[in-house]
């Protein structure tokens, strides 16, 4: 049941409010102070109105959403090393947050590279998050109850596919394709609506696994979509590329310098909410 939303930080706001139990506000400054953080209209604006928020009341029951809200805030200014820091702290203080864990999965996974020193240590991070986040919605109940049981579970299935990303993106450095092909066939296969740019990812396992014809047909299926981001369609027309050069026995062209690699692709600015 995923849908588009005019910007990610109304998808990610919207999640919050999908994801997490609701807590009580214990005066009205307290609601005002929490309403300007969900009214803010740039990242730094809702960082800004989130600290605000935990330094005017320090017993809010606010706290982990606004911490989360903070991390997600520098995930999309692209600030990976603040953005681990608040999902960490978010994870403090709410231990069940499977929202934080997703992120630092693929935040780690998405940054670690081949050559890396650190490169295992990170990864069996990512897939301890990963892993925890898998096992926390096993058992997470229907945070709103105005949802009905059938949203829950697509709702469920969503987050549930983000973790397979993130595990497809961890076998990609590792060199495992068919680990990655598993997991990522789980992401784009587990939901209604499948992310583009799981299935580019998906592509380029297919091509590291010598397997163009694969490649191929799954980059078509991104080619074909018409709410793809072009930046989405890029990589994939750069995967089928180098799937028609590997089928035609001529080695693949190397990713060009400075690009993303297929297994770290950008989101669509379109993001996607259960």
């Amino acid at each position: 049941m995923k849908r588009a939303v005019a910007s990610l930080a109304a998808a990610a706001l919207a999640a919050v409010a999908w994801a997490q139990k609701q807590p009580t506000p214990k005066s009205q400054k307290e609601v005002e102070a929490i309403q300007a953080i969900f009214n803010a209209q740039t990242p730094d604006a809702r960082i800004q109105a989130a600290q605000e928020l935990m330094v005017k009341f320090a017993d809010t029951e606010f706290k982990s959403l606004a911490l989360f809200l903070t991390a997600l805030s520098y995930e999309q200014k692209n600030d990976f090393e603040k953005m681990a820091v608040f999902a960490e702290r978010t994870l403090e203080a709410d231990p069940n947050n499977y929202n934080s864990m997703i992120m630092l999965a693929r935040g780690i996974a998405q940054r670690t590279r081949e050559h890396d020193l650190d490169k295992e240590e990170k990864l069996a991070r990512a897939e301890k998050y990963a892993r925890e986040a898998q096992e926390v919605l096993k058992t997470a109940v229907k945070p709103n109850p105005q949802l009905t049981d059938e949203q829950w579970v697509e709702a469920k299935k969503d987050f549930e596919a983000q973790t397979h990303e993130a595990l497809g993106m961890v076998g990609m450095v590792r060199k495992k394709p068919d680990v990655a092909i598993a997991e990522f066939k789980q992401a784009v296969e587990g939901v209604s609506q499948p992310d583009p740019a799981s299935m580019v990812r998906l592509a380029a396992a297919y091509n590291m696994a010598g397997k163009p014809d694969d490649a191929i047909a799954t980059a078509d299926k991104v080619l074909s979509m018409a709410d793809a981001h072009a930046t989405i369609k890029q990589f994939a027309q750069a995967e089928k590329a180098r799937a028609v050069q590997l089928k035609g026995g001529a080695k693949p062209p190397a990713p060009a310098a400075g690009a993303a690699p297929p297994a770290a692709a950008p989101p669509p600015p379109e993001a996607k909410k259960p």
